[in-house]
């Protein structure tokens, strides 16, 4: 990508090529006259002299004919740092943002600060559209890894009033808090443009088949209403919300999957607030066995305490619900925490009906609701089905560029055996840049969510590192390019603890307690709740255990409000204390 590469190319001609002045200027591989008359004769001579072709085809006629360079032999770092802001106007085209969700704004941040000319493009009409989808879910990352380190300083430098970096947000507050203070600010905001939808990315003149001077061609984004806008690199932040795996067990849709769309929530439905009434009183089976089943089932735990007729069905795909319930053999994770206790408790006092080896074949919308039927022949039936099967990436905008896309994950070949979800958690993923991301298109990345694949390992801090590394790369400092650094402390950011740890610090402010005491009251009280008669039995017996008076637990069991809470089975799950844990995004 040559910086002067908006201004100088014409249809049908390399920037580089056409005069031996040029390719000179270039470092060709070869010399002026044998440059001119390898270009007569249509050949690649445009590449720096490091990419050049071995010096006997050099000797034998300059580089070679121009379709003997393979996708595989460009290099997937920046070709040429972009041209510098001056005077606020970019002398060349911008590099270009594709999503303004934490990752993508993030990366706003650090190419301001390297000083390059930027564009964002939100196919939502607000930034953060997707993480106000799931608003009401809290994360298990507290907020000094939400935040990225150039976001801060920009919003440090206008008085921001910085969150407790202790303390776990929730969607809502990520965005409240964070991301719209951020794109308020005048150095971003002016970068921003809000519901426009990329649906394809080429480079200008030249389809995915031409090589010769590929990575001097600009970018061309064509946008839904038709509109194209040229790039010098593309960050495509724009992550997997949108593309969630089917309900079918395959892979595929299930059969009659679209037809009944209308009875299938995706991830994460608010079931106690704003998709209340879809739930309450009614039939649900979750699907799934991720993190964001479980979420669904803990809150649908919490409604059905409150509503009565409120049933729960969980089927997952798999023999068994170890992966779900962790600390078992199979399980190459650790996710012995308070989630996969609590669920099992729901599982054994009967408040969540567990159907195993159940994966979808069909679906059909029944006089009362829906109807899945496995592909063994037995059936569920509900009012409502909850998809929570994961997500996928969407290449599909970029068919006509050079990806080179591991086989299983969908993502880069490199990234795959760093981010393999049975072999790593989010907190044992080796730290990684512009080079672990790079695809045989130069200047291309897909960053955040999308950069991941399959895997569901994520975490925001690890974006936020990912884009610092391709910013400075774009910028020509490979120094700090290469310098990738990550504080992923397992046994924290990625512990369902830190949820324990949150609402216990809550509930123990109340009532002048150490944090401790709540969670060793949950604790004790899940231990003997199987053989209580009541909860509130279980509560007293609990805190006679612990030395608590008894009266004290009680209005703890009261705060029924409050997340981890008692005598709510799903808030014991919450306060509950683990060992380990799995991750969340």
């Amino acid at each position: 990508m040559s910086s002067d590469a908006s201004t100088t190319a014409t249809a049908g001609q390399d920037p580089c090529c056409g005069t031996a002045e040029a390719a000179a200027q270039a470092d060709a591989c070869c010399a002026p006259a044998a440059k001119t008359e390898a270009v007569a004769d249509g050949a690649s001579c445009c590449v720096p002299t490091a990419q050049a072709a071995p010096a006997e085809t050099r000797e034998a006629g300059c580089c070679g004919p121009a379709g003997t360079t393979s996708a595989g032999e460009l290099l997937p770092t920046p070709a040429a740092p972009p041209a510098p802001v001056a005077g606020g106007q970019p002398e060349q085209s911008p590099v270009v943002v594709i999503g303004a969700g934490p990752v993508g704004m993030a990366a706003a941040a650090h190419l301001h600060e390297q000083g390059l000319p930027f564009l964002v493009l939100e196919a939502g009409d607000q930034v953060g559209a997707s993480v106000r989808q799931w608003a009401h879910v809290g994360l298990f990352s507290p907020w000094r890894y939400d935040i990225d380190t150039a976001a801060r300083r920009l919003l440090d430098a206008v008085g921001w009033a910085a969150p407790d970096d202790e303390t776990l947000p929730t969607g809502g507050q990520l965005l409240e808090d964070y991301l719209q203070p951020l794109a308020k600010l005048p150095e971003i905001a002016a970068h921003l443009r809000f519901n426009v939808t990329v649906t394809a990315i080429s480079r200008v003149g030249a389809d995915r088949v031409r090589t010769a001077g590929r990575a001097d061609l600009p970018f061309v984004i064509r946008l839904a209403d038709g509109t194209e806008i040229t790039a010098s690199a593309i960050i495509d932040a724009s992550g997997t919300w949108r593309t969630p795996n089917p309900l079918g067990a395959n892979g595929l849709p299930a059969h009659g999957e679209p037809d009944t769309a209308a009875l299938i929530d995706h991830a994460l439905p608010d079931v106690l607030s704003a998709d209340r009434d879809a739930h309450a009183g009614k039939h649900t089976i979750v699907v799934g066995s991720g993190h964001s089943a479980a979420n669904t089932l803990l809150d649908l735990a919490r409604l059905a305490e409150t509503t009565t007729g409120t049933r729960i069905t969980w089927a997952v795909r798999g023999g068994s619900a170890s992966r779900a319930f962790g600390g078992e053999d199979a399980d190459e994770l650790p996710a012995r925490g308070a989630l996969g206790s609590g669920l099992r408790m729901l599982v054994d006092s009967g408040q969540v009906t567990l159907v195993t080896g159940f994966g979808v074949h069909t679906v059909r919308r029944t006089s009362d609701g829906i109807e899945l039927i496995a592909a063994d022949g037995r059936t569920l039936t509900a009012d409502r089905a909850v998809s929570a099967t994961g997500f996928r990436p969407d290449h599909g905008i970029a068919s006509e560029l050079r990806l080179d896309l591991d086989p299983i994950l969908g993502c880069t070949r490199t990234l795959a055996d760093l981010i393999d979800p049975n072999e790593h958690s989010c907190g044992t993923v080796t730290p990684h840049g512009y080079r672990e991301l790079g695809q045989p298109e130069p200047n291309y990345y897909a960053v955040g969510m999308k950069s991941y694949g399959r895997a569901p390992t994520f975490l925001m801090a690890t974006g936020y590192e990912q884009v610092r590394s391709i910013a400075a790369a774009l910028a020509g400092d490979f120094e700090a390019a290469d310098d990738v650094q990550l504080d992923l402390p397992e046994t924290g950011v990625c512990s369902t603890n830190l949820v324990a740890e949150n609402a216990a610090r809550e509930i123990a402010a109340r009532f002048g307690l150490t944090p401790d005491v709540p969670i060793a009251l949950a604790a004790a009280t899940m231990a003997l709740l199987p053989a209580a008669a009541s909860t509130s039995d279980a509560v007293r017996a609990a805190a006679a255990q612990i030395g608590l008076d008894p009266e004290t637990a009680l209005q703890i069991a009261a705060l029924t409000e409050q997340p981890g809470a008692l005598p709510s089975v799903a808030g014991l799950i919450s306060l509950t204390s683990s060992d380990g844990g799995s991750c969340c995004a």
